[in-house]
């Protein structure tokens, strides 16, 4: 593999249909305020390097998935791709540029590449 489409961290995303509601809940659960939150539609909680985002509407698969940030999202894609594993995207969001991919057992991962 080259450097560029290792990962360089890993986020674990929950659906919330509520933002407010589970900002609430999870800033409870942490004793902690969000670093980052876009509105309706995104939260995030950092903690001793680890991240833990909530997902709401467009931006919610309705389902818990893993985030991996790389440094170059269209070479991963490739290689997954090649791998023959089925990748959705390249989509370019406000803050990143994503791609979807199921693995083996159905669940699928978020590749991202920050903007």
């Amino acid at each position: 593999m080259a450097d560029d489409d290792k990962a360089l961290g890993l986020a674990a995303v929950f659906p919330t249909a509520d933002m407010g509601d589970g900002v609430r809940f999870v800033s409870a659960v942490l004793g902690l305020e969000p670093t980052f939150v876009d509105g309706a539609r995104w939260a995030q909680f950092d903690l001793g390097g680890a991240r833990l985002a909530l997902a709401a509407g467009a931006e919610s698969s309705g389902a818990a998935q893993v985030m991996v940030k790389v440094a170059d999202v269209a070479a991963v894609g490739e290689r997954l791709a090649a791998a023959g594993y089925d990748v959705a995207g390249p989509v370019t969001g406000p803050h990143e540029v994503r791609l979807s991919v199921t693995g083996p057992d159905g669940w699928s991962v978020v590749v991202y590449e920050p903007r």
